[in-house]
């Protein structure tokens, strides 16, 4: 495909997604997201994006993760020492290498739907880095362990996804506040309820990612391979931000990975 017939696709992609965000999505739909937004820093919202949409995403990521995939595996003291295990592609291999996932992150008609949910305005971050990444768990142990995000806002693209039984699913910590010095993890597990979220493929989820602390349960078996999106708040670009862990987690070098890549893959 030329560069040509790339950025049409993309354009044509992200009009059906703007189109069916208009036609398609009923505003109860909105509103039933913002209860469970508000009250658990959770919503699903695969409603959100129609099938094709999700096809040409998954297509995209399922290249993406193929050709530029880096293995990660680290620890963070901001976040009480929990593990970061995956392959992932960086914002700017994204950029350089893809065309639908840039053009729907810039999509106005998605950041105002994503509004109605939030019940806020919701702005492109405006740190590069954590705008698009793509993250692959497909080894046992595989996690993306605690952690709250820098940013007000994350939307999540669930390309593939293990079974229950075999972890990949998602626990939020809601209403929670991070404290880069002294995290306390096991304080707001003590005092706030843990939500567990059972996902499949071509799910779709929004996050209130700075105020609920949230991870993906370690993985057994199967991928679980998804995009993540993230946003700002307003409030987000008048407060300090330092970004210790985002620069940590996708520093280069790491180890390029060069296993062929499926499902499964060291899963059994």
């Amino acid at each position: 495909m030329t560069i040509e017939e790339s950025t049409a696709l993309a354009d044509s992609v992200v009009g059906t997604l703007e189109q069916h965000l208009v036609h398609d999505v009923v505003p109860l739909r909105l509103q039933r997201a913002r209860t469970e937004f508000l009250t658990q820093g959770f919503a699903k919202t695969g409603f959100l994006a129609p099938p094709d949409v999700k096809k040409y995403v998954a297509e995209e990521t399922e290249a993406l993760i193929a050709r530029h995939a880096v293995r990660r595996d680290g620890a963070f003291a901001e976040t009480g020492g929990t593990p970061r295990r995956m392959h992932n592609v960086r914002r700017a291999e994204i950029a350089e290498h893809g065309r639908i996932l840039p053009r729907l992150y810039s999509s106005t008609g998605l950041r105002e739907a994503l509004a109605a949910v939030a019940g806020e305005e919701v702005l492109k971050c405006p740190y590069p880095p954590e705008q698009f990444v793509i993250t692959e768990l497909t080894q046992t142990g595989d996690t993306h362990g605690w952690h709250w995000d820098d940013y007000s806002f994350a939307l999540v693209w669930v390309i593939d996804c293990p079974p229950l039984e075999r972890g990949g699913f998602v626990q939020c910590v809601p209403r929670t506040e991070w404290d880069k010095e002294d995290p306390q993890l096991h304080r707001h597990f003590v005092s706030r309820p843990i939500h567990s979220v059972e996902l499949h493929p071509g799910d779709l989820y929004f996050l209130r990612s700075d105020t609920t602390l949230h991870r993906v349960y370690p993985v057994t078996g199967g991928r679980r391979l998804i995009v993540n999106m993230g946003y700002a708040a307003r409030r987000d670009l008048a407060k300090p931000m330092s970004h210790e862990t985002m620069d940590a987690l996708w520093a280069e070098p790491m180890v390029r990975d060069t296993i062929p890549r499926g499902t499964g893959r060291e899963s059994s």
